[in-house]
């Protein structure tokens, strides 16, 4: 195939992928071609008859693979964004020889005794020796040849099995929608968002992949709460016993690398360094988060008149913020527009910070009609790269929302970075589209991690932007959050789509201290996914399980087996964990949290939105990627060692 247009580098600016004219029957060639060619670099770097070097090693493992790359990139943009049938057949013929390929070149003993005698000059080369030791140690290549044997058996089939668990959640977010014949049973639910659901003479409301659905907070009529709260938690249960099989491979991987559990495996090159100190810090934060709740629960109950349920607590907790806070979701929507909050709210954010600006290329086409791309410019004028929006959700599209890159910065290979923000939001029928403040937070969420990998300056494709580990790389992202609530950033973007009118101070000031009410439940939500997680992973080899009671049990180990809480994310529909790449890493965010609530800090007692403080924390934080340990990188931000403090007076467990 001679005109596969992954054969060469796109002739677009900054190499965005020619989407106008990939097809789906480019994707196989290309990826054959590409394991083909990165196979035939690494022999060549491995039979090099010159004295090892760092250029002759290293460097040209960085360089390998550029075909494969630029079909991987765009592959799983599509296999999350955009997954027609086909490219779900790809996924799963691909996955396990993708995996397979992986180990060919990490289980290479060849190439890694290339890789022991390389010498490093400069922290950034020694920043990636040291990662590319890591990372063939951790895969395996000082096993013996029959551990190694097994090895490749098991990534294979984990490979498998994560396409899997991943494409039944994606059709479980529709095929577990409510569906209702009368509109009156969606009473409480505002009216475009009623006209929205509306499809062939019933009403659909399709799940996020998110226990607690946010219709929740607005359904009057219990029964109806009830039927989507079950619908919710229960969705995609064949997934419980592939998530138990990957458990028990993951566990019998780690040993064979010699740890105890995957646990330990996974958190050993992380920031927290040993199962110990995630079980310290998440384990800290239980009994005062789960006491915050009870007294929530006393409150809510009062009220309601009857014991809360899962599928009360989001609406009689919206009642007490309406009531307490006179705040009102449904108020607050018409001075979120989406235009505005991107175009005046989070690029004036960075803007400020930066010095970055940004202008719309309708001349270039995303992956989707609804794809948007604008052009990155430094305070210089220099390009910096591409930034793309894909806002709505559709079936064919993952929930949740993400940052991924398209083209990855590298100053070696001469590419500047393009990423892709996306989100789930219910495209309107007709008129604009006006965001939660759920999803507002979310956009400003996401694009910290586009600054992340927009603002990367580093040489090597390795160790670029986002590339740093995973209990760290939320910390940029959560600091971004910051800005939507920042009050020269809300007078820029927060006005109303029809009248122009800028967001009353004090509605703003009532929804901070109405999300501060409810965050015993948040809190306990999210310990609780995390620590589900991380007992999935504490699983010893070999250890025997049942998958129907695990959940359960771990939850009841941990005190967190209460009625009126599900984990943000059940075992069966947690992609994080079981179609990603944060199984036993799910506490990242909290452990980052730590990190983002002192720098918010900082950030305030600083002078907040000045180019001056931007500055320094792209400098120090944003631009170097994993060239530099990051929590030196943090201290050297914060001028001292970070605090447990301000993380715990912002989720009002002090």
């Amino acid at each position: 195939m001679t005109d596969n247009p992954f054969f060469a580098p796109s002739a677009l600016p900054y190499g965005l992928p020619d989407f106008e004219n990939i097809r789906e029957e480019h994707f196989l060639p290309a990826f054959e071609r590409g394991m083909a060619e990165q196979i035939a670099e690494i022999d060549a770097i491995k039979n090099d008859p010159a004295p090892v070097t760092f250029e002759n090693t290293l460097t040209a493992l960085e360089r390998s693979g550029a075909v494969l790359r630029r079909v991987s990139n765009v592959f799983f943009t599509f296999s999350s964004s955009d997954a027609t049938d086909g490219v779900k057949e790809i996924e799963k013929e691909m996955s396990p020889r993708l995996a397979a390929h992986a180990d060919a070149i990490t289980l290479d003993r060849d190439l890694w005794k290339r890789i022991e005698k390389v010498m490093a000059d400069g922290p950034e080369e020694a920043a990636l020796l040291e990662r590319y030791r890591t990372d063939f140690v951790k895969a395996g290549a000082l096993l013996d040849d029959a551990d190694q044997s097994r090895l490749r058996e098991l990534n294979g089939e984990l490979a498998r099995l994560s396409t899997e668990f991943g494409q039944n959640v994606v059709e479980s977010l529709t095929e577990s929608a409510l569906v209702v014949d009368d509109a009156a049973e969606l009473d409480g639910l505002d009216e475009d968002r009623i006209a929205m659901a509306e499809q062939d003479g019933k009403y659909v409301l399709p799940l996020l992949n998110v226990s607690v659905q946010p219709a929740l907070a607005r359904l009057t009529d219990r029964s109806v709460r009830e039927r989507l709260h079950t619908l919710s938690v229960e969705r995609a249960p064949g997934n419980v016993e592939i998530a138990a099989r990957m458990a028990a491979l993951r566990a019998e991987r780690a040993a064979l690398l010699g740890y105890p559990d995957h646990a330990a495996y996974k958190v050993a090159d992380q920031t927290a360094k040993t199962v110990e100190a995630v079980e310290e810090r998440l384990g800290a934060m239980v009994e005062p988060a789960v006491r915050n709740l009870h007294r929530l629960a006393g409150e809510l109950e009062e009220l309601a008149g009857h014991p809360i349920q899962a599928w009360d607590w989001a609406f009689y907790a919206e009642k007490v913020r309406q009531s307490r806070y006179h705040v009102d979701e449904a108020a607050l929507r018409p001075y979120f527009e989406l235009e505005r909050v991107f175009v005046d709210g989070v690029f004036h954010a960075a803007t400020g910070l930066y010095g970055i600006t940004f202008t719309e290329r309708t001349d270039l086409r995303g992956y989707h009609p609804d794809v948007r791309v604008w052009e990155v410019f430094d305070a210089d004028g220099s390009g910096l790269g591409l930034f793309l929006l894909d806002p709505y959700a559709r079936p064919t599209k993952g929930g949740g929302a993400w940052m991924h890159n398209l083209v990855e910065q590298s100053e070696l290979l001469g590419q500047r970075p393009v990423v892709v923000n996306n989100l789930n939001i219910t495209k309107p029928v007709s008129g604009p589209t006006l965001l939660t403040p759920d999803e507002l937070n979310a956009a400003f969420h996401e694009f910290g991690h586009a600054l992340h990998g927009l603002l990367s300056s580093v040489r090597f494709p390795r160790l670029e932007g986002t590339e740093v580990p995973r209990d760290f790389v939320e910390f940029p992202s959560q600091v971004n959050e910051m800005w939507a609530n920042d009050p020269e950033v809300l007078a820029n973007y927060a006005r109303h789509h029809e009248t122009g009118e800028p967001v009353p101070t004090e509605l703003i000031e009532k929804m901070v201290a109405a999300e501060r009410y409810d965050q015993g439940f948040a809190t306990v939500e999210y310990l609780a996914a995390a620590l589900l997680d991380w007992s999935w992973h504490r699983i010893a080899p070999g250890e025997e399980v049942d998958p129907a009671t695990f959940e359960t049990e771990a939850l009841k180990r941990w005190g967190l087996d209460l009625l009126q809480v599900r984990p943000r994310y059940r075992t069966a529909y947690f992609q994080h964990c079981f179609a990603g790449d944060y199984h036993a890493g799910y506490y990242s965010y909290v452990w980052s949290e730590v990190l983002d609530a002192d720098s918010v800090e900082w950030f305030t007692e600083n002078g907040g939105l000045t180019r001056e403080n931007g500055d320094r924390f792209r400098r120090l934080v944003l631009s170097v990627g994993g060239s530099v340990d990051p929590m030196a990188a943090t201290r050297e931000f914060l001028g001292r060692e970070p605090r447990l403090e301000p993380l715990l007076n912002r989720r009002g467990l002090i």
